[in-house]
C-alpha cells in the first residue's frame, strides 16, 4: 500500500513540473513582430528607411506613365516647314493634333510692323510686331491664315488645358530668371514682348502675345481684338482682348 502511494506522488510531481516549464516557454516580442510586419511591408528589413516598392506601386507607376503617354498622343510628331512665297523666308512648321501651326514667329515686313526697338536683330530671333489691322487679312501667307479664337481653344486642349499650355508651349531658353518652358510639343514660343500704340517697347524676355480673331465681320468695327497671351512664371495660357494698336507676335495656322 505505501508502495502504491509513493508511486503516485511521483507521477503527480513529474506532472506538475511538465506543465510548469510549458508556462515559462518563450513568446515572440513585439520588436519581432513588428519586424516582420515591415519585411512583408516592402521595407527593408535591416532598419532601413528606405521603401522598397511594392507590387502594388509598381503597377500604379506602370499606368501613371501609359496614362501620362495616351495624354500626349494628340502631338502627331510631325515637323516641317513651309516657304513664304513673297519673301523667300522658311519657316518651321508643327502639326498638334488636326492643326499645322507655323513654329516660329512670323516675320514678313508689312506697312505697320516693326521690329522690337526697332533693331533688326530682334525681327531675326523674334519675328515681327504687327497691329491687329496689318494682320488681319494680308500677314500670313497664301494658304495660312490668322487663328480665330476657336483654334486658339483648340490648340490649347490638344496640349493638355490652359492652366498648364504656357509651361509646354513657351521656348527652352529665352526666358527671363530661366523661366523657360518644357517645349513638349516644339512650338517653341519666344518672349518676343510687344510694343504699344504710342510706338513704346515692353517686356520682352517675360511676355509674348500673338493676335487672333473671330468669325464674326463685327470684329472689325471694334477696337478690341482676341489675343493669346504667356506670362513669365506663370504655366497658363490667357485668352483675352487687346487694343487692336498694339504690336504683337503672329503664328499663321494652315488653311
Amino acid at each position: 500500500m505505501n508502495k502504491l502511494v509513493l508511486c503516485a506522488s511521483l507521477c503527480i510531481g513529474l506532472f506538475l513540473a511538465a506543465c510548469d516549464d510549458d508556462s515559462n516557454s518563450v513568446e515572440p516580442s513585439l520588436d519581432e513582430s513588428s519586424s516582420s510586419s515591415v519585411i512583408l511591408s516592402g521595407y527593408s528589413h535591416e532598419g532601413s528607411s528606405e521603401s522598397k516598392p511594392s507590387s502594388s506601386s509598381v503597377k500604379s507607376s506602370s499606368s501613371a506613365k501609359s496614362s501620362s503617354s495616351t495624354k500626349t498622343s494628340s502631338f502627331t510628331g510631325r515637323m516641317g516647314e513651309m516657304t513664304d512665297s513673297r519673301d523667300g523666308q522658311t519657316y518651321k512648321t508643327v502639326t498638334i493634333g488636326r492643326q499645322t501651326w507655323m513654329a516660329e514667329n512670323l516675320n514678313y515686313e508689312t506697312a505697320r510692323s516693326h521690329c522690337y526697338n526697332d533693331s533688326a536683330e530682334y525681327c531675326a530671333k523674334y519675328g515681327r510686331l504687327y497691329s491687329w489691322w496689318d494682320v488681319v487679312d494680308s500677314a500670313c501667307p497664301p494658304g495660312w491664315h490668322l487663328p480665330q479664337k476657336t483654334e486658339f481653344e483648340t490648340l490649347l486642349a490638344a496640349v493638355g488645358d490652359s492652366s498648364i499650355a504656357g509651361m509646354k508651349l513657351k521656348s527652352t531658353s529665352g526666358w527671363s530668371n530661366d523661366k523657360d518652358g518644357t517645349d513638349d510639343f516644339s512650338f517653341s514660343m519666344l518672349p518676343a514682348g510687344s510694343r504699344d500704340s504710342g510706338g513704346g517697347y515692353h517686356y520682352k524676355g517675360s511676355e509674348a502675345r500673338f493676335w487672333g480673331t473671330a468669325m464674326s465681320a463685327t470684329w472689325k468695327s471694334n477696337s478690341l481684338a482676341p489675343c493669346m497671351a504667356l506670362y513669365l512664371g506663370h504655366d497658363d495660357v490667357q485668352l483675352n482682348l487687346a487694343d487692336k494698336g498694339n504690336g504683337f507676335s503672329v503664328r499663321c495656322v494652315k488653311d
